[in-house]
């Protein structure tokens, strides 16, 4: 069964997003069967894998309306064993919506019930908000991976995310469970990106990624040629650091199991 991991921090600008399509592209790599859900209205997870939805193209909005057609909506990417659950402006329309609709913080899970013996490993990228789209994803998922930006202003939204994990646990999800926190744009030459992850060991003590993801241009090129930064430029800093976190993270699970 697959284990399920959504990215999520309400804060826009943190590598949320290029963590979610760099990961699953080095998982893939590493022999992972590998699903990544685009749940931002945006779109830039589905474009970064190289795939972009067409005005007549389904697209994830019609899962949660109709999760029993997520088989018809998945699409392949450049990598073999990496597939995507695309998404579309029109997604920002679902939290009106689903307003009326029974249990709709459930509809992405409904979805990927299906799912999970397909896949090693579901990655959903949820948009930069607490609304109805991320709570979809919370209610969907085993652990919760939080990208924070080694900034100090990336701290002070921290306490309403934890808040809010807090309730989709007690309320929606019991067994959710946060993987960790990964500090993205990290400068060594930067004392406050130091005291920043000092900060962040004391909100997650042991749930701290050993790898951190530096600033990188490289990495900020790569979703404008819709590639992940291992076919874009795997010898960049930012390829081997994301290298280091999939394996990271594989090495965690196999150890949990």
């Amino acid at each position: 069964m697959a284990l399920t991991i959504a990215l999520v921090n309400q804060k826009g600008g943190v590598g949320k997003t290029t963590t979610a399509v760099n990961l699953a592209a080095y998982l893939s790599a590493a022999g992972k069967r590998v699903l990544l859900i685009d749940m931002d209205p945006q779109g830039n997870a589905s474009a970064g894998v190289g795939v972009r939805v067409g005005a007549n193209e389904s697209h994830i909005y019609q899962v949660l309306l109709e999760p029993e057609k997520v088989t018809d909506i998945i699409r392949s990417t450049q990598m073999e064993r990496l597939h995507v659950l695309p998404a579309h402006a029109d997604l920002a329309g679902a939290a009106v919506e689903l307003v009326a609709v029974e249990a709709r913080e459930y509809r992405l899970g409904q979805a990927i019930d299906k799912l999970k013996e397909q896949y090693d490993i579901i990655l959903i990228d949820c948009p930069p908000s607490l609304g109805l789209l991320t709570i979809n994803g919370l209610a969907a998922a085993d652990q919760v991976l939080i990208p924070i930006q080694a900034e100090y202003y990336a701290l002070e939204g921290l306490g309403q995310l934890l808040n809010t994990i807090n309730l989709i646990q007690t309320h929606l999800n019991p067994s959710l469970g946060i993987l960790g926190a990964l500090v993205t744009m990290y400068d060594t030459r930067n004392r406050l990106a130091k005291a920043v992850v000092n900060e962040l060991k004391a909100h997650f003590p042991n749930k701290i990624f050993q790898t951190m993801i530096p600033r990188n241009v490289r990495l900020a090129e790569a979703p404008s040629f819709g590639q992940p930064i291992m076919l874009y430029d795997a010898a960049s800093r930012g390829a081997e650091a994301y290298s280091a976190l999939a394996q990271e993270l594989i090495s965690y699970l196999e150890n949990k199991n």
